[in-house]
């Protein structure tokens, strides 16, 4: 509001510029005129006394041409020029050169903010690009290894020479990868789907703690094959969002504290509503934990920190689940150290038709 505010004041700025100008020249013009007028009666020839009229307007009309002109060169100098660099700019950027920029002139008028925007939207637009060359990068990378492994492995069992055994591996594989891609598949698709929405439909009430105790469920298999212990703080909490959407946070989070954490390790969740009736969910590990480095990436697409992992992810999961975090207006953080295992804060805003209850 603020930025729309200013603009107006240097548009209209800008509009009493110009209006003072022209003003000035009519009022030039005539002071002009009124001059030749007492010019002439000051002289005493006939004929030019008979010609004054005449006379009067064509010097009015070739002064204020004069300083018109002057003063139009000036302006457009001044004010206008910018506006030939912005144009050439434009012409690069519509043929794909995001790495263009207008200059800028040193004034503070609507021109300089129209060329300040225009630099601001070719930079982001340059970053998107970036991004979309990135992503296009990592996704064939991403779907072509499992997709070269599937190939290999098939071709292995034409082998009539293979063992029993050795079949049921290389099958095994086929169906770990194939599960894998469908996988990113799903969590491309979803993501895509997220990034596209912007704002949180299909509501509904429902136990907050009850959900993240189902997405536990679902794991069974996952942190029972590793002997994991679970430490459950799960205060009740009935919540107003998208319940099919926040399920991916927990699953996605969770999920990721199973794999990186050690055998016989323990997953803490803790699940409490806030004095603004926001709620504060928290999952920890006492896992492998992040480096700095790791933990600014974290979010990225197909960013895997630990590559003796990459083979159980896609690196889609936390992007995921930030992109839902954000839609519902919320905030989600990592606090980790390498070898003291990791904790995922996810705050969510008070729900409008909600209510949080605890109980102890």
């Amino acid at each position: 509001m603020k930025n729309q505010e200013l603009m107006d004041k240097k548009h209209f700025s800008l509009q009493i510029t110009v209006t003072i100008i022209a003003f000035f020249m009519l009022v030039f013009s005539g002071m002009t005129a009124i001059g030749a007028m007492i010019v002439a009666r000051w002289v005493e020839d006939d004929l030019f006394i008979e010609l004054a009229p005449l006379t009067l307007i064509t010097i009015a009309v070739i002064i204020s041409t004069v300083i018109g002109t002057g003063i139009t060169l000036f302006v457009s100098r001044h004010f206008f020029k910018p506006l030939d660099g912005l144009i050439k700019s434009q012409k690069k950027v519509a043929k794909g050169d995001f790495s263009v920029r207008a200059d800028a002139p040193d004034n503070n008028n609507i021109i300089t903010e129209l060329v300040r925007s225009f630099n601001s939207m070719v930079e982001e637009l340059g970053s998107t690009e970036m991004f979309r060359n990135d992503f296009i990068n990592n996704f064939s990378h991403e779907f072509k290894t499992p997709i070269v492994s599937i190939r290999g492995f098939a071709m292995q069992l034409q082998n009539d020479t293979l063992t029993e055994a050795q079949k049921r591996e290389y099958i095994d594989i086929i169906a770990k990868e194939s599960d894998r891609l469908a996988s990113m598949s799903s969590n491309i698709l979803l993501l895509t789907k997220f990034e596209n929405q912007q704002m949180v439909t299909d509501k509904t009430e429902f136990y907050l703690d009850e959900q993240i105790r189902r997405c536990i469920l679902l794991l069974e298999k996952q942190w029972t094959k590793k002997n994991l212990s679970l430490d459950l703080d799960l205060g009740e909490v009935k919540y107003y969002s998208n319940e099919e959407m926040l399920s991916h946070v927990w699953q996605n989070i969770i999920g990721n504290a199973i794999k990186f954490s050690s055998e016989n390790g323990e997953i803490s969740v803790k699940c409490r509503s806030d004095s603004s009736g926001g709620v504060t969910v928290k999952i920890s590990d006492n896992g492998i934990g992040m480096d700095d480095a790791t933990q600014k990436r974290i979010f990225d697409k197909f960013y895997q920190g630990d590559s003796s992992h990459s083979g159980q992810g896609n690196g889609l999961g936390l992007p995921l689940a930030k992109r839902v975090v954000d839609l519902c207006g919320g905030k989600i953080s990592v606090k980790s150290r390498v070898g003291a295992g990791t904790s995922f804060i996810v705050k969510l805003p008070p729900a409008e038709n909600s209510y949080v209850s605890q109980r102890t």
